[in-house]
This record gives C-alpha cells, sequence and structure tokens, in this order.
C-alpha cells in the first residue's frame, strides 16, 4: 500500500512537471504585463515600450506596459515579487529600485536577489545636473556658489532611493553644500519642474533631459557618464570637474518574479538582446545617449550583485534616508 501511495505521488508530480513544462513551450499564450516601476515619459517606460512592441513582433501576443510608480520604483517591484512566475508579468527593474532601495528602506519587502528573475540588460545612461537656463548658473562652479551664497538649494529627483537622488547626496558631500532633495514619482515630472522654475535643479537621467538640453530650455552642468558624451561634447563630467567618484549608469533592465522556467528566461533573454542591439533601436537610443549591455541571463545576474556590492555601502556613507 505504501509503495503504491509513493508510485501515485511520483507520477502526479511528473504530470504537474509536465503540465509546467508545456506551458513554457506555449508561452505567451496570453497577454503579458510589463510592470514600469517609474512613472511614464522616463527611461524606464521608454524602454518598456520599444520592448513591448518588438516582443510582440518577435514572439507573438500582446505584450501590455503598466506603470506602478512610487518609492523610488519599490511599490512596482514588490508588486512584481509577489507574482506567479509563469511569465505574465514582467518587470523593468532598475539599480535605482532594486540596488539602492533595498540598501537604505528598511520596509523594503523583497529581497534585490532572491525575490526576481534577472532577465536581460535593456539600457542605461548617465544622470545629469540640469538647472533652468534662465537661473544665470552655466557650471558646477557657479552652482556650488550659489548653493554656498543661499544657503542650499533643492534638487529634484525621480524619487527616494533611486540613482539621480543618491548622486545628488553624493554631490552634496563631496562639493561640502547644503542641497536639499525634493522626490517625484519620475524624472518627466523633475524636468517640467526645473523648466517651470518650481525647483532650481534636477538629477535625472541625460535621456530623460536630452530634447530639453537640445532646444536650449534646460541648462545641463554636468553628466555621469566617464567620458564626455558624443551627444553633448558641451557638457563637461563630473570626474574632470573634480568630482571622480561621480561616475555612474542609471540602467533597467528585465525581470520576473523569482523561479521563472529557464525556457522562458532564455526565449526572453535572445528576443531582448536582439531587439536593442537592432540597427532601428540603437539609432534611436543613441540619439538619447541610451547605452546596452549584451549580457546572457547568467552574466546580467553577477552585473546585478556587483552592483548591489558597490552601491550599498556608497549609500550607506552618504546617510541616504527615505523620506
Amino acid at each position: 500500500m505504501k509503495r503504491r501511495l509513493l508510485l501515485l505521488i511520483a507520477v502526479a508530480a511528473l504530470g504537474v512537471a509536465s503540465g509546467a513544462s508545456a506551458q513554457s513551450d506555449n508561452w505567451p499564450a496570453r497577454p503579458v504585463r510589463i510592470v514600469s516601476f517609474l512613472a511614464p515619459g522616463g527611461l524606464s517606460d521608454t524602454l518598456a515600450r520599444i520592448l513591448a512592441q518588438h516582443l510582440e513582433a518577435r514572439l507573438g501576443g500582446r505584450f501590455l506596459v503598466e506603470n506602478r510608480s512610487g518609492g523610488g520604483g519599490v511599490i512596482g517591484a514588490a508588486q512584481v515579487a509577489e507574482q506567479a512566475p509563469d511569465g505574465y508579468t514582467l518587470g523593468i527593474s532598475g539599480v535605482g529600485s532594486n540596488v539602492i532601495a533595498p540598501a537604505i528602506n528598511a520596509n523594503v519587502k523583497f529581497d534585490p536577489m532572491k525575490s526576481f528573475t534577472h532577465i536581460a540588460f535593456l539600457g542605461g545612461a548617465p544622470t545629469a545636473l540640469v538647472v533652468h537656463p534662465g537661473s544665470g548658473i552655466s557650471s558646477l562652479g557657479e552652482f556650488v556658489g550659489r548653493a554656498r551664497s543661499r544657503g542650499g538649494l533643492q534638487f529634484g529627483s525621480a524619487g527616494t532611493g533611486t540613482q539621480g537622488h543618491l548622486i545628488g547626496e553624493l554631490f552634496r558631500r563631496d562639493a561640502g553644500v547644503e542641497l536639499t532633495h525634493v522626490p517625484y514619482r519620475g524624472a518627466i515630472p523633475v524636468v517640467a519642474d526645473v523648466i517651470a522654475g518650481h525647483v532650481p535643479a534636477g538629477f535625472v537621467t541625460i535621456s530623460s533631459a536630452a530634447q530639453h538640453v537640445r532646444a536650449g530650455t534646460l541648462k545641463a552642468l554636468a553628466v555621469t557618464s566617464a567620458e564626455r558624451l558624443a551627444q553633448f561634447p558641451d557638457v563637461p563630467t563630473f570626474a574632470e570637474s573634480g568630482y571622480r567618484d561621480i561616475v555612474a549608469l542609471t540602467w533597467f533592465a528585465l525581470c520576473a518574479p523569482a523561479g521563472l522556467p529557464k525556457t522562458i528566461v532564455t526565449k526572453l533573454n535572445e528576443a531582448a538582446v536582439q531587439i536593442m542591439i537592432s540597427p532601428a533601436v540603437t539609432k534611436q537610443l543613441e540619439a538619447e545617449a541610451i547605452q546596452v549591455l549584451k549580457m546572457d541571463p547568467e552574466a546580467f545576474t553577477a552585473f546585478v550583485q556587483a552592483e548591489i556590492e558597490r552601491w550599498t555601502p556608497i549609500a550607506k556613507k552618504v546617510a541616504v534616508q527615505p523620506q
């Protein structure tokens, strides 16, 4: 009797495994939700929509982008982490939501490595410090001078725990000036408020501000790239301006809840990599200074771990606190 019971259990388990395998092989059989952790209009949203459009053409089915902003991306990330790992809920993770925020916010409900399947790097852009062109500030030195003469300035970022926030705190520390963080629900609202004069400055990805910098409605004082950008050769880097620690890329990637079947991970990684390096997409991304790194799932997972090891001590050192 005991042997028969064990045999029945084994057969049932085999049936479940076979069913799961079949579902993976047939994926996607219904619409797939791609959750962007930040507000519409920013780099995360841009990459999500590019990916969704081209995934439909490559894999069939429907891929729908949904924005779940708030908490510097933590709210959307937590929602994705709670979903079933069946391939029908994906997320656009990032260095802010999945690396920095968990290091500084004790209320984060997910583990940045254990709660997610890290699928593919999508793209990243350096952060820029932008001001209104009518502010009379045309360099980092003048910005520091203005902050000191006024006893401090405010700066906006895409949210608490985002890389823009952390870069602002690093700059505050290294420049020795008072800067007060104003968190927003994404980079686009920051850009709008700097243009409108509601906040003196913003630390946002250069891609989010690119069209306004070209149009002259925003002034970029410096970027966090290692070298000057070909798209903005007149904008100096923080490093060449004396802030050698401020070199960073604000990146976004494709993730899913932990436990996503390997067949789906492989299918998504291969499709995402080919999409992001295709000539049409590359041309679109290069215009906004967005960089793409080609990595398989294993290499990308190792990249995320390395980013956690790099940014966690920095976040703690500059004493960034949730707001």
